[in-house]
């Protein structure tokens, strides 16, 4: 490997793990397409972005069990289903690379499920900056708070922490969906997680973060640890990432105390947004023989992550100034 994309791989992890620390996903939705992007197999592609998922994920996990934030029945019952899920997910990558299609299946999966929800959370982020207080507006929020699946009477339930009680069952069945899922595209499933969590069964945003990357921990370490199996875990690629996420994450938690993180949500949307139609491009590239689309889209999945770890930067220093400005003006 080349020190060039040495430099650049721990910088893209650098970068990551700013986003890492700030959202709590682990960031391969980044990893695996831009991988992609950059010729690297399939199996390669989505078992270094498992095994980077890992690596990013055992801090953070720590971090938040230092603080409460983990429902560790949830964590369990998320982990043995979604584990299930991801050797499904593996084994239809597998049989998909056999026929030759596994590329252009997961580009088109990745493409469909980061604009959905890329979409989704730009939706969620204009409808909670509106600053609309009518009484609409509190009944949805109080039926978010309940979660779409509390309804679900099925035993035997389990009471969650911040007072939701879900099926284990409905909890199985979702688990399993997001492991297919993880398995199949090589994320983590943070990003499909936390709004199962929040919206699904109801679980405080804190608890939903530290529980989901508690599961992550597991559930990428198994996935990474199935496809290495295969070979297509790269190390060369995994150790620089993991080098520059670890100094990144650290630089994302601390925006948390700086940043209001409603204030941000819309910026990580229109990555997710950006994810999606780099991976359509490249597949249009591909298929076409149009280089220059390959290039933009590369350019695209890597300007989207610099531009939101950019945008967290700008507000944490804004806000830095802002508290000490007040300060010294109190002082006076």
């Amino acid at each position: 490997m080349s020190v060039a994309l040495l430099a650049m791989f721990v910088g893209f992890g650098a970068v990551i793990g700013v986003l890492f620390g700030f959202f709590g996903m682990g960031g391969s939705f980044l990893v695996t397409p831009a991988l992609l992007v950059m010729g690297y197999p399939t199996r390669v592609a989505v078992g270094s972005g498992l095994a980077f998922v890992f690596g990013t994920s055992v801090i953070g996990a720590l971090r938040h069990r230092s603080l409460g934030q983990v429902d560790y029945k949830l964590a369990a019952l998320m982990t043995l289903s979604v584990t299930a899920g991801i050797e499904v997910g593996k084994n239809s990558v597998l049989a998909l690379e056999a026929l030759g299609l596994a590329d252009a299946v997961v580009s088109v999966a990745y493409v469909g499920l980061l604009g959905v929800v890329g979409a989704f959370v730009v939706y969620d982020s204009w409808v909670s900056g509106s600053g609309d207080e009518s009484d609409d507006a509190d009944d949805a929020d109080d039926e978010k708070a309940d979660g779409l699946f509390t309804g679900i009477h099925l035993p035997p339930m389990v009471s969650l922490t911040g007072g939701p009680t879900v099926s284990v069952w409905v909890i199985f069945a979702v688990g399993l969906v997001v492991g297919v899922l993880a398995g199949f595209l090589g994320v983590g499933g943070g990003f499909l997680l936390m709004p199962a969590m929040m919206y699904g069964f109801g679980v405080p945003a804190a608890v939903a973060v530290g529980t989901d990357i508690l599961q992550i921990t597991v559930s990428g370490g198994v996935g990474s640890f199935l496809y290495a199996q295969s070979g297509g875990v790269d190390l060369s690629i995994v150790v620089p990432l993991l080098a520059g996420s670890a100094l990144g994450a650290r630089l994302g938690s601390a925006a948390t105390k700086l940043v209001d993180e409603d204030g941000i949500k819309g910026y990580f949307g229109l990555m997710l947004l950006g994810g999606a139609v780099a991976v359509g491009l490249r597949q249009v590239g591909t298929a076409t023989g149009i280089d220059f689309l390959n290039t933009a889209s590369f350019v695209l999945i890597v300007g989207s992550a610099l531009f939101v770890s950019g945008a967290i930067a700008l507000q944490s220093v804004r806000a830095m100034r802002t508290r000490d400005g007040g300060a010294a003006v109190s002082t006076r």
